[in-house]
């Protein structure tokens, strides 16, 4: 039998990395004499990738983002990005000892992003965190991604685990519809990067620390949505 697995969201679920994301942008939009994005404002452009990112600000400011320019700028954003990393990203309160839990629980652990592969890599290994997770999938892994429900079901798939017994743990209107899509309960964590509350999407259950992502509340969700328990 395949083990159970949980699939993380990377950026506003495992690790705030909002600080360095808001760097790279506006750096990105500097570079096209574009107007600064600013911490609250930030939340409305996140979820889809640096590319989407830059798109979602120049649409913000009403100006119009020829491709080429599109190019330019998010290879600007990349660079910027990728050699600044981890910058002051950190995972969030809680996380480690979640890890630890699932782990020795006998859990598969995977990441499901949209930021594109190598940088979900390189920040997840600049952090120490690698060793944990036995598949990480970025928007350019497959040729799908999130809310294409085939990212996650790749992801588990790359992982080992079995879908059957699988959670998605994410922050964002795009993971929930991404876990429901793949028939897949969903914990929606509340201090991630939207800008409307999570609830709002309907997922599985809500948390706001990792603390609350325990073994009898995954057991559960699993179990409850292919009316079995997990053992």
């Amino acid at each position: 039998m395949k083990r159970p697995i949980i699939v993380f969201d990377l950026d506003g679920t495992l690790i705030d990395t909002a600080p360095d994301l808001l760097d790279s942008l506006n750096h990105s939009l500097a570079a096209g004499q574009m107007q600064a994005v600013d911490t609250v404002g930030f939340k409305r452009f996140v979820g889809h990738g640096g590319r989407v990112m830059i798109e979602r600000a120049y649409s913000a400011q009403q100006k119009r983002l020829p491709a080429e320019e599109h190019d330019r700028l998010l290879k600007i954003f990349l660079d910027h990005y990728t050699q600044n990393i981890p910058g002051k990203s950190l995972p969030y309160p809680g996380v480690l000892q979640a890890i630890a839990r699932f782990e020795d629980a006998g859990y598969a652990l995977a990441v499901c992003t949209n930021k594109f592969e190598a940088s979900s890599l390189a920040l997840i290994e600049a952090l120490g965190l690698t060793k944990h997770f036995t598949a990480i999938a970025g928007q350019d892994t497959f040729p799908f991604r999130k809310p294409d429900p085939r990212h996650l079901l790749k992801t588990i798939e790359l992982a080992g685990g079995d879908p059957e017994r699988a959670l998605m743990v994410g922050d964002s209107q795009t993971d929930i519809d991404t876990a429901k899509a793949a028939g897949i309960p969903v914990v929606a964590v509340d201090f991630g990067y939207t800008d409307r509350h999570v609830s709002e999407f309907e997922p599985s259950a809500v948390i706001s620390h990792f603390d609350d992502l325990t073994l009898d509340l995954a057991a559960k969700l699993i179990g409850s949505a292919k009316g079995t328990g997990i053992s």
